[in-house]
């Protein structure tokens, strides 16, 4: 439809299309074949919690979602000494694991974990990887998640 001229809308109701889901490769075959690709922004769970959670902004890391097994390990080792916010993208089925994993290799770091964003659910919770541990193990996530990770210092909390 679109080498014969017509127009075409890509839509989700989950987010920017293209972040973290396999559009991209819709968007490469159409600029393979010259076709003009024009953004229009929308709801991002990226940016709406990156910009709502209290962590440096200036500089951040985008891991979208880790592996679930093979290379997961390597890829938060890889993150040891990164000093831009980190934000991971994770279901509610692997946010426990994946924060005692990021304790285990990044330390306890300040960090945010927003849930539902952009959506009528979204909430935000803050405090230390370990605080987030606790309380989500308490209350079980529901609904897609982001975590932020700061950077080690001693000196951000979260009340």
């Amino acid at each position: 439809m679109l080498c014969s001229g017509k127009d075409v809308g890509l839509i989700t109701d989950a987010g920017t299309p293209g972040i973290s889901d396999p559009a991209y490769k819709l968007i490469r075959a159409a600029i393979d074949e010259n076709v003009v690709v024009s953004p229009i922004p929308g709801p991002s769970a990226v940016i709406a919690a990156l910009v709502s959670s209290g962590l440096p902004t200036d500089r951040f890391v985008f891991e979208g979602f880790l592996p679930p097994k093979k290379g997961r390990r390597k890829r938060l080792h890889s993150l040891l000494g990164e000093t831009a916010t980190i934000v991971i993208y994770e279901s509610p089925k692997r946010l426990n694991r994946t924060l005692n994993d990021l304790l285990n290799e990044l330390g306890d770091r300040p960090a945010v974990v927003g849930r539902e964003i952009t959506k009528i659910y979204e909430t935000m919770h803050r405090g230390t990887i370990s605080e987030l541990m606790a309380y989500f193990i308490a209350h079980p996530a529901k609904g897609e998640c982001v975590i932020l990770i700061g950077k080690e210092n001693p000196n951000v909390h979260f009340s």
